[in-house]
């Protein structure tokens, strides 16, 4: 995308959110849309292909915070009137007509969506070199891949002991006809004739230098005389391949690990983007997990609450035994150190088991007089300061 878009296109518009939206509920709307309109569920439909490429573009400037801030500071900027069409130079009368489209080398739109690479700041140095003397441009080169993301589902036991999974993508990949380079095979880019390899052409305009992308090549440098056949000259097509993904362990759920380098490959040979993989844990049946901590619930009888017990839980990886005092509280938790998730630094986190006293429904005969026979010889709760406040209404 050029830099000339996040001035003309509305991105909050294409994703349906307001500009105050938060981070998540872009990521909402995006993988709505982009379930919705994509091109495995509407075969033949250019008009779906074309919103999910909308959507896409959109997400990829919005879905990161630092290309978020930048894009909301370019649509400010311009949108104040600060460089609008005619606008003079400061305190100059008869100074130059300056045209936003000069930025951006008219409707060429072959600017980077990076700036060239640093930033809303960086956007200015590029296009006004040094002292207006027509100081050196910095070529661009092919432009960088979009990042791509992907969802997966880990077992709890998986997620806290770490696991290699295989994870299979339809995503924009290397063309493998011309590897890349956009070229039809036993021929090879050639070096831009107007830039002369560069990327980037200088022109001067009143007591300013300009550099702009090369319209020619686009800013990549090189120009493509025979296309591929396979990729068009793009060096990208879209293919199913197999990762295998590390997911360390003690990945939490809703984290997502970036592998650098395995997203969209860059047109013509340009880096590739990242992929961002986004973890969903499935619960278990027995234990729940609060931070490094394991948790468990169990179940004791009341005479064990009274009289203390050793009791024998399970771990993830074997079984503890835990020693319940005697006049144990329905509740209380008991620590088993060490036996929860294994941290990056070699330490791991604790079992907390929670016991629950269980009350029984029905008891026999003999165990009622027990229990006659037993709270007759038991000193009562302690319930005087209730018992107080409720004199008061009798």
């Amino acid at each position: 995308m050029s830099s000339k878009d996040w001035i003309e296109k509305d991105y909050y518009a294409a994703l349906g959110v307001d500009k105050s939206a938060s981070s998540d509920d872009i990521k909402k709307s995006y993988r709505k849309l982009a379930r919705e309109s994509h091109p495995d569920h509407n075969p033949g439909d250019t008009g779906a292909e074309e919103r999910f490429k909308t959507v896409s573009e959109a997400y990829a400037v919005l879905g990161d915070e630092k290309k978020r801030r930048e894009y909301d500071e370019m649509r400010s900027l311009f949108g104040s009137g600060a460089f609008r069409r005619g606008a003079r130079g400061a305190g100059q009368p008869g100074g130059a007509p300056f045209d936003v489209s000069d930025l951006f080398g008219g409707g060429g739109g072959g600017g980077d969506n990076r700036f060239g690479g640093g930033g809303f700041t960086d956007l200015f140095s590029t296009i006004f070199s040094g002292g207006g003397a027509g100081g050196a441009a910095r070529a661009r080169g092919p432009a960088r891949g979009r990042d791509v993301e992907a969802e997966v589902a880990l077992d709890f036991s998986d997620a806290v002991r770490g696991v290699t999974l295989p994870l299979t993508l339809r995503a924009p990949g290397v063309c493998d006809t011309c590897h890349g380079n956009g070229a039809k095979p036993g021929t090879q880019p050639v070096a831009c004739p107007v830039c002369h390899g560069a990327g980037v052409t200088t022109r001067n305009q009143g007591s300013f230098s300009f550099s702009e992308p090369c319209r020619n090549c686009q800013g990549v440098g090189t120009i493509v005389e025979e296309k591929c056949p396979e990729c068009h000259g793009t060096g990208g097509v879209t293919k199913t391949r197999t990762l295998n993904v590390r997911f360390p362990a003690g990945v939490a759920d809703g984290q997502r690990i970036r592998l650098a380098g395995r997203g969209e490959p860059g047109e013509r040979g340009g880096p590739a983007g990242d992929l961002f993989v986004h973890v969903k844990v499935r619960p278990d049946e027995l234990f729940g997990r609060t931070g490094d901590d394991l948790t468990l619930n169990v179940p004791i009888t009341y005479a064990e609450a009274v009289l203390g017990t050793d009791l024998r839980v399970p771990t993830l990886d074997g079984t503890v035994t835990l020693r319940v005092p005697p006049g144990t509280p329905a509740g209380r938790v008991l620590r088993a150190r060490g036996k929860g998730v294994v941290r990056k630094d070699g330490r791991a986190g604790d079992l907390l088991v929670t016991l629950d006293v269980v009350v029984p429904a029905t008891v026999s005969d003999e165990a009622r007089a027990a229990l006659e026979t037993f709270a007759a010889q038991t000193p009562p709760a302690a319930r005087e300061h209730l018992e107080a406040r409720v004199r008061r209404f009798s």
